[in-house]
Formats: C-alpha cells, structure tokens, sequence
C-alpha cells in the first residue's frame, strides 16, 4: 500500500517513519530545508522506542508525485 503523509513535522515525520520501518511504501511531502535534508540523509526518528533512520519510498514538494 502507498501512504502519503502531507508534513514531515513531529506526528507526521514520526507516523511516516514508523510506517516505513514496517515495510509500507511512504511518500512524504515536505519543503525546505527539512526536504532536503530527508532527501540526503533519510527521516531521523528519535522516540522512547528507539531511534532510526527511515528512508521513504520518495520525498517531494509536489503532491501530485504521491500517485
């Protein structure tokens, strides 16, 4: 299944990112500095059940690229 999560913020940053650590193919919009930075090193997900790295299946500015 492809999710998007409209904001990588704090809920949908950490939402997104657990999604994709269970195997989901996540799609997050963003913009900005934290785009690019998602795009470089992957989303940081530091929480009180662990810490990781996520990579999404794609990160863009552009909605329409979800599908």
């Amino acid at each position: 299944m492809r999710i998007a999560v409209f904001g990588a913020g704090g809920i949908g940053g950490y939402l997104g990112g657990r999604l994709s650590q269970a195997g989901e193919e996540v799609v997050l919009i963003a913009r900005g500095e934290h785009l690019k930075a998602i795009r470089e090193h992957g989303l940081r997900v530091d929480s009180i059940k662990g810490d990781f790295v996520a990579t999404p299946a794609l990160a863009t500015e552009n909605p329409t690229e979800a599908g």
